[in-house]
């Protein structure tokens, strides 16, 4: 996964687990696409100091991950729906034995796509 990606999951994931401080530096750096001079100024301390704080931000972040695993878990599950999502739009109304149970595959596939455009966004 491309870094920016995997720290923009990071930061999704664990943000809230931060310091203020760590979360407005990580913002201004990867959201705001802020060069280290440029927070230094804002923040009033040096280049160097940023530059350390957003290696030992990186590593916390990489630190929650590896304990708790959830945006593993997240790309695990996503790619697990892709699979259902798949195998239902494979099938259709001539699969089914009755029209009570096509109903309920046509409930399922509306739900299935509801919660993949929900995580699709994050």
């Amino acid at each position: 996964m491309e870094k920016l990606a995997k720290m923009a999951l990071l930061a999704d994931f664990y943000g809230p687990l931060l310091t203020e401080k760590q979360r407005n530096v990580w913002d201004l750096h990867y959201q705001q696409d802020l060069s280290l001079a440029e927070i230094a100024e804002l923040e009033h301390i040096s280049r160097q100091a940023i530059h350390d704080l957003l290696k030992r931000t990186e590593r916390i972040l990489a630190d929650y991950e590896d304990k708790l695993g959830l945006v593993q878990r997240f790309w695990d599950e996503r790619k697990k729906l892709m699979e259902v999502q798949a195998l239902l739009h494979n099938l259709n109304e001539q699969d089914y034995s009755s029209r009570t149970a096509w109903e309920c595959h046509q409930q399922i596939r509306t739900m299935v796509e509801d919660v993949f455009i929900n995580i699709s966004t994050v």
